[in-house]
C-alpha cells in the first residue's frame, strides 16, 4: 500500500504560492478585540506575525487597547464616557490612555513577538513624527474632546525599521502644538497602509466577517468588490459599517486587498492569508 502523506502536508503545498505571491510585501495588521486578551490567542498572534516575517511578508501592527484603557480609568475613579462609539477624552483620559496604550499594552506586544523568535519595535504617532491628528467631533457633532483623525503619515521612520524589525504601533498620535489625542485604531491601520503602499491590511476582530444575513452566522461573505460594499454600506448597521468603511478607505487609496477576520479564531491570520477557503472577508478594488 503506497503511504499516505501527512494531513499537514497539504496545508503546507496549499500555502507555498501564497507565500510566494505575498513575498517581500507589506501586509498591515490592525489588532484588537479578543485576540488581544485572551491569553492563548495572544500567544498564537505572536507566533503568526513572526511567521510571516521568517517566509518573507513584512508585518506591520497597530493596536488599539479600549478595554485596558477602561479598565484603568474605573481604577482610578474616572469618568467613562463614550459618543457614537467614540471615547469622550479629556485632558486627563489622553494622558491616561498614552501610559496604558504606550507605557504597557505596545511593550507586551513587542516582547511578546520577541520572545517568539523575531525582533519587534514599538512605536506611537509621536516616533519620527509618524502620526500628524487634528480633533474631530463625534458623527453627530459632539464635542469629544482630544480624539483625533489622521491629516498626514510620515514613514520614514517605518519603511528603516521595517527593514529588519516588526513595527508594533500604538494609536496614539499628536497635532502640530504637540497636543496628544486618541486615535482609532482601524483608522491608524488604513492610513499606515496607504501611506506605505501596503499589499493587504487586515482587521482583526470578534465577528465572523461581514455577513449577508446579520442574523445568519453561516453567511459570511468570503469576497466582494469594492463597489459591492459601497452599494450595501448604508444599510448596514452597528460596528460592521466603519470596519467596512476602513477598508474602503485603505482600497481607494492604494491597498491591493482589505480582510476582515475573526480574531476569535486560533491562527486566523494565516488560515486567512495561506488557505484556498481563508476565514473572514477579503475586499478587493472594484476592477
Amino acid at each position: 500500500m503506497t503511504p499516505r502523506p501527512p494531513r499537514d502536508l497539504g496545508t503546507l503545498l496549499e500555502a507555498l504560492p501564497y507565500i510566494r505571491e505575498f513575498h517581500g510585501k507589506t501586509v498591515v495588521v490592525k489588532y484588537g478585540g479578543a485576540a488581544m486578551t485572551d491569553p492563548s490567542l495572544k500567544e498564537d498572534f505572536a507566533r503568526d506575525i513572526v511567521l510571516l516575517k521568517y517566509v518573507g511578508i513584512n508585518p506591520v501592527v497597530v493596536h488599539g487597547g479600549g478595554p485596558e484603557i477602561t479598565g484603568y480609568m474605573e481604577r482610578l475613579g474616572m469618568d467613562v464616557r463614550f459618543v457614537d462609539g467614540l471615547r469622550v477624552s479629556d485632558a486627563e483620559t489622553v494622558e491616561v490612555a498614552k501610559m496604558v496604550l504606550v507605557g504597557k499594552v505596545n511593550k507586551d506586544i513587542v516582547q511578546r513577538i520577541g520572545r517568539h523568535g523575531q525582533p519587534a519595535v514599538g512605536l506611537s504617532g509621536d516616533d519620527g513624527r509618524l502620526l500628524r491628528v487634528s480633533k474631530q467631533h463625534s458623527p453627530g457633532g459632539a464635542d469629544i474632546g482630544f480624539v483625533g483623525k489622521i491629516d498626514k503619515v510620515d514613514v520614514d521612520v517605518l519603511n528603516h525599521i521595517a527593514q529588519d524589525y516588526i513595527p508594533v504601533i500604538a494609536s496614539v498620535g499628536a497635532d502640530r502644538d504637540g497636543q496628544s489625542y486618541n486615535v482609532n485604531a482601524d483608522e491608524v491601520a488604513g492610513a499606515v497602509a496607504r501611506a506605505m503602499g501596503a499589499y493587504k491590511v487586515m482587521f482583526l476582530t470578534d465577528v465572523e466577517g461581514w455577513l449577508r444575513d446579520p442574523a445568519d452566522l453561516d453567511s459570511v461573505i468570503s469576497e466582494a468588490r469594492a463597489d459591492e460594499v459601497e452599494a450595501a454600506l448604508t444599510s448596514i448597521g452597528g460596528g460592521m459599517r466603519p470596519k467596512l468603511q476602513s477598508c474602503l478607505d485603505a482600497i481607494h487609496g492604494g491597498v491591493s486587498f482589505a480582510h476582515i477576520v475573526d480574531g476569535r479564531v486560533p491562527h486566523s491570520l494565516l488560515l486567512e492569508l495561506f488557505t484556498d477557503a481563508g476565514i473572514g472577508t477579503k475586499i478587493r478594488a472594484s476592477a
